[in-house]
This record gives C-alpha cells, structure tokens and sequence, in this order.
C-alpha cells in the first residue's frame, strides 16, 4: 500500500482483509511528513482528517512546485493544486501527464481516478464576475468527493431568478455563496434554509466596496443564522468547509 488512504478506510481495510496488519501498520508508522528542505510535506493529512493537502501555488518557483505535485501524488495519488497559472501547469504536465487546468477557478488537479460524489452541496454566485471565487469553492468540494450544483448569477438584484430555485436551495446540506459589491446574497440564502451558509465574500465592485471589505463587513453582520464567513476571495476555504460539512452529514436521512 503505497499511497495513504483516511484512516477510517484503513481500518475497514483490514476488518474487510483487504489490507493486512502488517500494511496497516506500515502506514501508520510512516514519517507523518516529507521534509523537501523547502517545504515540509503533510503526507499524514488524508489519514487524519480524510482529505489530503491542497497546494497553493502561487507565488511558488517552478522547481519548487512540481516537487511538491510529484511527492504529494506519490503519497496521495491525486493532487489539488489552487491559484496556479497556465504556466505552472504547464510545468506541472511534463511530470504528471493526467493533470488538468481550469482557467476560471485556477485550479490544477491530479487524480489516478476520479472518486465517487456524495452528498448535497449547492454554489451560488451573486454575478458572473464572482465565478472564479465560486469555481475554486466547487472544484475544491468536488475534489474532496462531494457533489456540487451550481447556481450562477442569483444575485439581489434579481431575485426572482434565486426564488425559481428555492427547492434546490433547501435540497442542499450545505451552501456557498460568492458575492461582491454589497454582500446581501449570503443573508438573503441564509433566510430561506436551514443548512449551513458558508459566504465568500469577493473583490468585485466599485471604489466604495474596498476590494471586498465591504462584503465581508455585510456577511459578518448579517442576521439570518447559519452564516459562516470565509475571507476575501477565499473560494478553496469555503470549498474545504462545505465539504467537511456535507461529509458529516452522510449518515442523516
């Protein structure tokens, strides 16, 4: 057993014997991290927590980087890899040829097959422009094995165009809602469920909006209950979030 599966899945492993105890053993004693000099790799993330560690790429050299894919894919086999650009992924392909880009929500994946979804996760976006945001959110949940619909361009300014939707809402164990300018998206979602709201507040508006200051302010304030508030432009935290929360909640009817 190469790669490093939750521990939950470990242990069924070995109840099923599937996996035997020397194996199971042998992952369990295994260094917890992998010491490039640079970076100091949490190979042990996915056995604690269930999900694996995400790179974040920008910023990083190119040598750096496909390092940390390569060590990362050796011990998970499969890797995110979130604010990346076209060029790091570019150097990312030459040593792992099944990776992916997406260009919206910068993101690069990796996976040696893709993994079953589960779950009831919805995306909303108050515009178009909040896409990018909103992308990173859903891509992250969907690489943590959720399910994810979207919801794209439901913003106050319409509301018709949320309410026609209002089943799908209410369908979800846990939503993330992306918007700029003024932020009420997240309190009008928060409202009208009765699941988690995990707003992203986002640097989209005019001078006045402070770069997503005043969406933070507005989600932090709001007074509907259940809403949860990520940082500016944080899409993979809410991705991350909404998933552990949709996870949780497997077993309920």
């Amino acid at each position: 057993m190469s790669q490093t599966p939750d521990i939950h899945a470990l242990l069924e492993g070995v109840r099923a014997g599937t996996v035997s105890v020397a194996e199971a053993e042998g992952v369990l004693r295994r260094k917890p991290f992998e010491d490039l000099g640079y970076a100091r790799l949490d190979t042990h993330r996915q056995l604690r927590s269930g999900f694996p560690e995400v790179v974040f790429c920008q910023g990083k050299a190119d040598a750096h980087l496909v390092r940390i894919f390569e060590t990362l894919w050796q011990a998970n086999g499969a890797v995110l890899g979130t604010r990346a650009t076209a060029e790091q992924f570019e150097q990312v392909k030459k040593v792992l040829p099944n990776a992916e880009y997406d260009p919206v929500s910068r993101t690069i994946r990796c996976e040696s097959e893709p993994k079953p979804r589960k779950g009831r996760i919805v995306v909303c976006t108050a515009g178009t422009a909040d896409l990018p945001m909103a992308e990173e959110a859903a891509r992250t949940a969907e690489f943590f094995g959720r399910n994810v619909e979207r919801l794209y361009d439901v913003g106050v300014s319409g509301l018709h165009r949320l309410l026609a939707r209002l089943e799908t809402l209410q369908s979800a164990r846990c939503i993330v809602v992306a918007a700029g300018m003024e932020g009420a998206l997240a309190s009008v979602v928060g409202g009208l469920v009765a699941c988690p709201v995990v707003a992203v507040p986002t640097s989209v508006g005019y001078g006045a909006s402070f770069g997503g200051l005043s969406a933070l302010l507005t989600m932090l304030n709001s007074c509907a209950n259940g809403v949860a508030v990520v940082n500016i432009d944080n899409g993979y935290g809410a991705g991350y979030l909404a998933a552990q929360i949709d996870k949780m909640g497997e077993n309920e009817p």
